[in-house]
């Protein structure tokens, strides 16, 4: 049996809301969507060259309770979960398990140094 995953971190569950700006684009707010308590481990990273100054791009699996599909507390591709400051980008979701009790969520990271 696999071991339980560890949910000792409060991570806030946000996801993005477009609005037409007036001139031909969009400005985009977070809303947040709740807490979700989730099992967090660091998943590799890199530095890469940004636009003005170095960016440190590291990797997360963040591990959380399964909600059901269309439940607005289950974690999505382009929401991002907020801990404090920091802020974790969702790349995808999988299923953890085979009875569908959790998810690994892959997200990163970026830190300017």
């Amino acid at each position: 049996m696999a071991e339980l995953p560890h949910l000792s971190r409060a991570l806030l569950l946000e996801t993005p809301i477009r609005t037409p700006d007036g001139a031909g684009g969009f400005d985009e707010v977070w809303q947040e969507l709740g807490t979700l308590w989730a099992d967090v481990t660091a998943a590799g990273g890199r530095q890469r060259t940004g636009a003005a100054t170095a960016v440190s791009d590291v990797g997360y699996r963040i591990i959380v309770r399964a909600a059901p599909h269309g439940n607005p507390q289950r974690p999505r591709p382009e929401q991002r979960f907020r801990e404090g400051t920091r802020v974790f980008n969702i790349l995808a979701v999988a299923e953890d398990d085979a009875s569908g009790r959790y998810l690994t969520c892959y997200a990163n990271e970026e830190l300017v140094p």
